[in-house]
């Protein structure tokens, strides 16, 4: 029978943020693999975990994935975690996890922190409707693309962020966004130096110049959604192609305005080639 492949989440900050029941699934894996061994360590110190850790992360080869393939249809259980939080929430392990399912392996989710999720609760922001967009890019023309699409998001927005780039992050956002539009930046969750600031853009700004400790520790950006609806960008941007359709080819229209919009490029030309 073949054995089991856990993704269990840890703690992303408090060690004391762990389930009985991840620690008993650690304790009885035959090996855990781990984004950064050394870091782990700390964690199964505090907890008395003594189970084998192999390094794990984006660089690991195919080779290595096939060998732990052929280790789980051989019976052994095996753990899956980060750093810290949930495993393959922008963390490796989508290709263990999905050529695992192909192999037929049981896979089994042994839930608990989030920085997301944290982030999320903590901003007091609506959290009725919500998307989580990973790391912001980290090139201006990727970055100010994503806060073009933001004004047309009535989901809140949930981003990670490095702390080397939140000021930089912030002068394009402001360029682009709404200043009174609300937002909360979550930093070093659970730590001993956790800070949540809530306000609007232009509120919040302010204190990302001034406070010198949001360009360390880990960050989570949550942005209200807008009251913009594509019904009233429909309209704008019929307004644009007609005003634009004598001097800009439908083909160079498209590929701009799907820069700053949900919809791709072959939708708009789609959507005014009977039109030209």
């Amino acid at each position: 029978m073949s054995g089991v492949l856990y993704l269990v989440a840890t703690p992303i900050g408090n060690l004391e943020d762990i389930t009985l029941r991840a620690i008993k699934t650690l304790n009885e894996s035959s090996i855990v693999l781990a984004e950064n061994t050394k870091n782990s360590q700390k964690l199964f110190s505090a907890h008395g975990i003594n189970s084998k850790l192999v390094s794990f992360n984006d660089f690991s080869s195919n080779t290595k994935i096939v060998s732990l393939l052929r280790k789980l249809k051989g019976g052994d259980s095996i753990s899956l975690i980060s750093d810290a939080g949930t495993p393959l929430i922008s963390d490796p392990g989508f290709n263990l996890v999905s050529q695992a399912i192909d192999a037929n392996i049981r896979i089994e989710s042994i839930p608990g922190p989030s920085a997301v999720i944290a982030g999320l609760i903590t901003s007091g922001i609506d959290n009725q409707k919500f998307i989580f967009e990973g790391f912001l890019p980290k090139k201006n023309n990727e970055l100010k693309k994503t806060f073009l699409k933001l004004n047309y998001e009535s989901r809140t927005t949930i981003f990670f962020e490095s702390p080397h780039r939140i000021i930089k992050s912030f002068k394009v956002m402001e360029q682009i966004l709404d200043n009174r539009r609300k937002i909360s930046i979550a930093r070093e969750l659970t730590k001993m130096h956790e800070t949540i600031l809530r306000g609007t853009i232009g509120e919040v700004s302010s204190f990302v110049e001034k406070d010198p400790n949001l360009t360390r520790g880990e960050i989570v950006l949550i942005f209200e959604g807008t009251d913009n609806n594509f019904s009233d960008f429909d309209e704008k941007l019929d307004e644009l192609f007609n005003s634009l359709k004598k001097e800009v080819s439908l083909k160079k229209f498209s590929k701009v305005f799907s820069r700053i919009t949900n919809f791709s490029a072959k939708e708009i030309y789609n959507k005014y080639k009977e039109s030209v």
